[in-house]
């Protein structure tokens, strides 16, 4: 028999609560997982299919302010490519 979707959502609450964790909502670590995957690197096209996102303009649009120092990757490269 299918499970109700808000029955993980109050499993996750309950597990967290014993845990003695601060209070999230389920959802918030799909944004979690995401912020981290793209802090570190992970390409961006890689991050959407994960999330489900139609485009990666929509991973790039909602988690942007996660990926700093992209301006400055994007010049060392650029001058790696022509100094190189």
């Amino acid at each position: 028999m299918p499970l109700h979707p808000e029955y993980f959502s109050t499993r996750f609450e309950t597990l967290t609560n014993r845990a003695g964790l601060r209070q999230i909502r389920l959802h918030d670590t799909r944004h979690t997982a995401a912020s981290l995957m793209l802090a570190s690197g992970e390409n961006v096209k890689v991050v959407a299919e994960l999330l489900g996102h139609a485009s990666p303009t929509i991973t790039q649009t909602t988690y942007q302010h996660v990926m700093p120092g992209m301006s400055e990757a994007a010049g060392e490269a650029l001058s790696t490519s022509l100094l190189g």
